[in-house]
């Protein structure tokens, strides 16, 4: 059945949403964009992503098309408009738009943003069997810009992360810098010593995380000590546990980095509960 697509402004079959190939989305990677998780046909952390969508445009000098309102109702049309849809993520992007031509200077204030939206549908979401074994990573150099903090789609360098961990036969990437990690190839990442959480803290170096202020939020409510630092692979490999955040992963255990086993090689106590926790606050407050 073929998917209903949202592009600038009107909900039409995938199969006849087109872009301009002038856009500057598709010639210079010049746009930004967000994953909102859906969970029984509601969304989480929406708000969350609505403010960090504006805080990338506003990075890029690119005017915000569409009010938190008219996102949040494009975004529930979409899920009306595609009934098969109800476990997977909503994606958003906006472009600066087409300009007529290429040509690294930005266009005229007046050309319109491109703004696309559509579902990906991934059932049993909630039930990732990985979330009970953990997952295997490897770690590379960190070779992207330095405005990480910006949701950009420049994705390049992440894709060949997830690939290098593909032929490791590993589930994913860590990216090292000047010796300690900064992320993963898509999610931030955290380690667990003595019981206290570690993670890096907010900069340009990392993206500013939706499920990450969500999970840090409720693990201080539910009085677990965290530290925001960066720290090394060897580190990672000596912890207690470690584990990732992302939309779509939620908490996720990492049981082993570079071939070590973290801990028990399983998933751990802190992880495991800080997934539960924010699996159960979550579904509270989707909309």
């Amino acid at each position: 059945m073929s998917r209903t697509v949202y592009l600038n402004g009107e909900y039409v079959p995938e199969q006849e949403a087109m872009v301009s190939i002038f856009d500057r989305g598709f010639v210079m990677g010049d746009a930004v964009y967000e994953v909102t998780a859906v969970i029984d046909g509601k969304l989480w952390d929406f708000e969350g992503h609505v403010a960090r969508l504006a805080r990338s445009l506003d990075a890029l000098e690119i005017q915000n098309p569409l009010d938190r309102e008219t996102l949040l109702e494009i975004h529930h049309e979409l899920i009306r408009r595609n009934p098969d849809f109800t476990d997977g993520g909503i994606y958003l992007q906006v472009s600066r738009g087409n300009a007529g031509d290429r040509d690294f200077v930005y266009p005229a204030a007046d050309v319109a943003p491109t703004v696309v939206l559509y579902t990906q549908s991934k059932p049993g979401l909630l039930n990732d069997p990985k979330a009970k074994t953990g997952i295997k990573v490897i770690s590379v150099p960190d070779l992207r810009w330095h405005r990480r903090d910006i949701k950009t789609v420049q994705l390049l360098y992440p894709s060949m992360a997830k690939m290098a961990a593909k032929k490791a036969k590993a589930d994913d990437a860590w990216f090292v810098e000047d010796g300690k990690v900064t992320e993963g190839s898509s999610n931030n990442v955290y380690i667990v010593k003595d019981g206290k959480i570690i993670t890096r803290e907010l900069s340009h170096d990392i993206l500013h995380g939706i499920t990450r202020a969500a999970v840090l939020r409720m693990a201080k409510e539910a009085q677990m000590q965290v530290e925001e630092r960066a720290f090394t692979i060897e580190e990672a490999q000596s912890a207690d546990e470690a584990f990732f955040t992302s939309a779509s992963a939620f908490v996720m255990p990492v049981v082993e980095v570079d071939g070590a086993k973290v801990g028990t090689g399983t998933p751990g106590k802190v992880a495991t509960r800080l997934r539960e926790i924010y699996l159960e606050e979550s579904a509270k407050t989707a909309l």
